[in-house]
């Protein structure tokens, strides 16, 4: 048995228009920018919450609960770039903007966008950057929180 790892089998897009979230098109995403060499290795934020509903009852004498509703903590932190190609998400990511977060993984990150491959799809509204604090020996970062606006569309498959 062989574990995936996720050192260089992880891909991230900025993609401004999606006509199927379940089933973005190959051209699709090769449109969108890809920022995953700008992107930190602890970089890809996408952290699911799912609230429990109590259904427990007066007569109960054990606390049952199912599943509620769903929510996503995501962000990114990317390095902050010297030129306007590499300074993309910086200059792209400002307050309210509108976009998918598309993320693939368990693929090397240099196979191209194909039919078949599964994607996570994130319909996301930009916070305020926040420029992380300067520290010695490290590049200039930036994070970006990102509100999940729709039902993402975590399992969605390359059409």
């Amino acid at each position: 048995m062989a574990d995936l790892i996720s050192d260089g089998n992880t891909k991230v897009a900025w993609v401004t228009s999606i006509a199927n979230l379940n089933a973005p098109t190959a051209s699709e995403l090769t449109a969108g920018k890809d920022w995953t060499t700008r992107l930190t290795p602890d970089g890809l934020k996408t952290d699911p919450t799912t609230a429990e509903v109590d259904t427990s009852s007066l007569a109960s004498t054990f606390e049952t609960k199912v599943p509620g509703r769903r929510s996503y903590a995501c962000e990114i932190t990317f390095k902050r770039g010297s030129t306007p190609t590499d300074d993309q998400p910086y200059t792209t990511l400002t307050y309210g903007v509108t976009g998918y977060l598309v993320v693939r993984r368990g693929i090397a990150y240099s196979t191209a966008w194909a039919t078949g491959q599964q994607v996570e799809v994130y319909p996301v509204a930009c916070g305020e950057p926040q420029n992380i604090a300067p520290t010695a020996n490290e590049v200039l970062k930036t994070t970006v929180k990102l509100t999940v606006t729709t039902d993402p569309a975590t399992r969605a498959v390359v059409a």
